[in-house]
């Protein structure tokens, strides 16, 4: 739902024009009706939430996790990817975040994780932040949510390490080998097309050898795909890209995403028959 061009608060009409924007408001679900979603809101409440606006807005996550003695460790950070309608659909992530407000953000994540181990929580879990930055160039972050259990970021980190043995810095907010060379990732859960439905998983290996997808231990970069049942009946797929500095995770994730794409179309190209 948008409130723009609806004109000054107290003027005419206002009342009867929210009515009508919240009724056509769109739902990330697709499919959702209104009369659904209103259901839903009479029989279990609702939060009204303040919206955050700025120059510019970023969503990164922190991972921590607390042990069996009560020891707070900070896991990693994550920029998410978020999509859909209203941009408010995980998608996928880059790791770590930025570091303009990594540490920034994984101090307060500290501070969460330091109360809950106060009052006996055991296990990984994860807090969400929004942060906006102000004309002058500075971040400020919000804590908005705190998920108590792994998320979308765990496999992509964790994939990470069993590749290359290395692990995160919480003091400069980087992930370095054990020769201390940097590695970052962009990953997703949802690279998605009706097109790759004509991809079999025999084609996505081909591709990989042909195209040289796969990851390399001495290059230290490449591309692990996930989700793979997925490809043919679903026509999605996970993958996690890696690159010794984000720029190259980027254009490794967009070349194994183009390459994918691009093979999809022409198994789905009618071939002239045989003379």
């Amino acid at each position: 739902m948008t409130y723009a061009t609806l004109g000054v608060p107290g003027s005419a009409g206002e009342r009867e024009e929210t009515t009508h924007r919240v009724r056509e408001m769109a739902f990330e679900l697709p499919g959702t009706a209104f009369s659904s979603y209103a259901a839903k809101l009479a029989e279990q409440g609702g939060i009204v939430e303040e919206r955050i606006t700025g120059a510019e807005l970023r969503s990164p996550s922190v991972q921590l996790r607390i042990t069996p003695f009560g020891e707070v460790e900070l896991l990693s950070t994550h920029d998410q990817v978020l999509g859909g309608p209203n941009g408010q659909s995980y998608l996928g992530c880059s790791f770590p975040a930025d570091v303009g407000y990594a540490t920034m953000i994984s101090a307060d994540a500290q501070r969460i994780g330091d109360r809950l181990a106060r009052e006996g929580v055991l296990g990984q879990f994860a807090v969400d932040f929004v942060v906006v930055r102000s004309g002058d160039g500075s971040w400020t972050p919000y804590a908005i949510e705190l998920n108590l259990r792994k998320g979308g970021t765990t496999h992509p980190f964790l994939t990470l390490q069993f590749l290359t043995e290395g692990r995160y810095d919480p003091a400069t907010a980087l992930f370095l080998t054990p020769t201390n060379r940097e590695n970052y990732l962009v990953a997703t859960d949802h690279l998605e097309s009706v097109v790759l439905r004509g991809l079999t998983i025999d084609d996505l290996f081909d591709i990989v050898t042909r195209h040289g997808l796969h990851f390399d231990p001495a290059g230290q970069e490449g591309v692990v795909f996930h989700m793979i049942s997925c490809l043919t009946e679903a026509g999605r797929i996970g993958l996690t890209a890696v690159g010794d500095t984000p720029a190259s995770a980027r254009a490794v994730y967009q070349k194994a995403e183009r390459l994918l794409l691009d093979e999809a179309r022409e198994s789905l190209a009618e071939q002239p028959l045989p003379a």
